[in-house]
């Protein structure tokens, strides 16, 4: 079944329509983390005003708390928080596994212990699904066992298996119709699982394909080969999503890959921690040399902290540790993020996204701005 409108195709890039049960969402497009229900330190109206369609809750933490019945008595995640657009949820396996020893792994789920309060819960495929119909997401995603880098060629064979029997379970599962359904692609850095991973969950035929397991301490090169392995095996009218990803640069690439939806706490993470992105590179606001600077953090963005405040005036908030610092700054990064993607789809419908592929990148890498500052993508 059809579930994207391809609109354009510029190279691999591709400018589409997903529709979902509220409202349409044009890709490429970059889904702010909502992890809790709501995305750190902006509010809704915020969000809308910026352009975002569509905002990324997280199964397990909204399972543990408030709890996905109470989620569900509210009318869903939507009656719940007042948010309007689309909700993809993660189905909780990438938290579930990376628990460690507070988790076991068997055939029919997973039994581990809360972060919050230690309980034991057994999560299983069905329960991933009835949880994510409660939560009323409009795209959910199959229960996959996400494994660690490194690991063994037989351990992660074996993963894959188990993660397409999982994804089989879940399409079972399903029970709300107009609501979509993603298989998530394992098979850790070897070509071979992750082809086979592929060809597995496109045979069951899901509405869309998400590629998982990836930026999770493996060289960037390594990465990228992963994704060239599968992309050629994905249905064309199938939204394509690569999770947990990214970085600006690496956004770019992987449109440029023919990748259509992407998510990741880096642009609010990183605003907490004064690293802000612009169209000449990416910055530390609390650097000393911003002390008197009287330009707006980026010239060529609209956000409301780049038309109203200094360089000088977000590093006095942020040094002393101003709660709106922290707010200006993710309102502004989070408006690179939209106006980015937006500005890719413009390309790709003109036919010249190669050409700001390549200036993007030449700024972003070695632009006038560049500092040496990094901080943990988790």
């Amino acid at each position: 079944m059809k579930t994207m409108e391809i609109l354009k195709e510029d190279g691999l890039a591709r400018l589409g329509i997903v529709r979902t049960a509220h409202g349409e969402v044009k890709t490429p497009v970059f889904m702010p983390v909502g992890t809790q229900g709501a995305v750190k330190a902006v509010t809704h109206k915020d969000l809308k005003e910026m352009g975002v369609q569509i905002i990324l809750g997280n199964a397990y933490h909204l399972y543990l708390r408030p709890g996905d019945g109470l989620i569900k008595d509210f009318g869903g995640i939507h009656g719940f928080s007042g948010w309007d657009g689309a909700v993809l949820t993660d189905s909780g396996g990438y938290q579930v596994f990376s628990l460690g020893v507070l988790r076991e792994i068997k055939e029919d789920g997973v039994v581990f212990q809360s972060h919050i309060d230690g309980s034991r819960h057994f999560l299983t495929p069905e329960k991933s699904i009835e949880i994510q119909e409660n939560i009323g997401a409009d795209i959910c995603m199959c229960f996959d066992e996400c494994a660690p880098y490194p690991s063994s060629f037989e351990y992660t064979k074996n993963s894959v298996e188990l993660t397409s029997r999982w994804a089989k379970r879940c399409k079972d599962a399903k029970r709300i119709d107009g609501r979509l359904l993603f298989g998530i692609i394992q098979g850790g850095f070897y070509d071979t699982l992750r082809v086979k991973s592929a060809r597995d969950l496109v045979s069951m035929d899901f509405d869309g394909y998400a590629v998982g397991g990836l930026s999770v301490g493996e060289p960037k090169r390594l990465m990228w080969d992963m994704v060239d392995a599968v992309k050629e095996y994905l249905p064309r009218e199938k939204p394509r999503y690569l999770m947990g990803l990214g970085f600006p640069e690496d956004i770019v690439e992987g449109v440029s890959k023919g990748i259509d939806m992407f998510d990741c706490v880096i642009p609010t993470r990183h605003a907490r921690n004064g690293s802000l992105f612009t169209w000449k590179g990416r910055i530390n606001i609390k650097h000393a040399r911003y002390t008197r600077d009287d330009e707006p953090l980026d010239n060529e963005c609209g956000c409301y902290t780049c038309r109203n405040f200094t360089r000088a005036y977000l590093r006095h908030l942020f040094v002393s540790h101003e709660l709106t610092g922290y707010y200006l700054n993710t309102l502004h990064n989070l408006f690179f993020y939209a106006d980015m993607v937006n500005r890719m789809r413009e390309a790709i419908r003109e036919g010249r996204f190669e050409g700001f592929y390549e200036e993007f990148r030449t700024k972003q890498e070695g632009g006038e701005l560049q500092d040496e500052y990094s901080v943990c993508n988790g």
